[in-house]
């Protein structure tokens, strides 16, 4: 009976040992927290560099194609005109 005994309390005490072990300490789980918070700004910081220059190269986009419609515009005023001459061109006699 007395082997039982010990039995029993040996094995709560190597639960209560293992359990124990298992916890984190206060110290521990904000030393880890510091790190990942270190990360998250670090990214957070480097997306706001990306964004910036996803904005700006939005920005050069948007007048480039600005300047391509102008440009398109400019063309097709001008396409009509050579259209109006080539027309005229060839609704005249040859000389000979």
């Amino acid at each position: 009976m007395l082997k039982g005994k010990i039995l029993i309390g040996m094995s709560a005490l190597i639960g209560a040992g293992l359990s124990l072990s298992g916890c984190a300490t206060e110290e521990y789980v904000n030393k880890h927290i510091a790190a990942v918070n270190q990360r998250i700004d670090g990214v957070e910081a480097h997306l706001t560099q990306v964004e910036g220059v996803a904005n700006q190269a939005n920005q050069t986009a948007q007048a480039a194609a600005g300047s391509a419609q102008q440009a398109n515009q400019r063309l097709d005023a001008l396409t009509g005109r050579v259209d109006a001459i080539e027309q005229r061109l060839a609704s005249r006699k040859p000389h000979g």
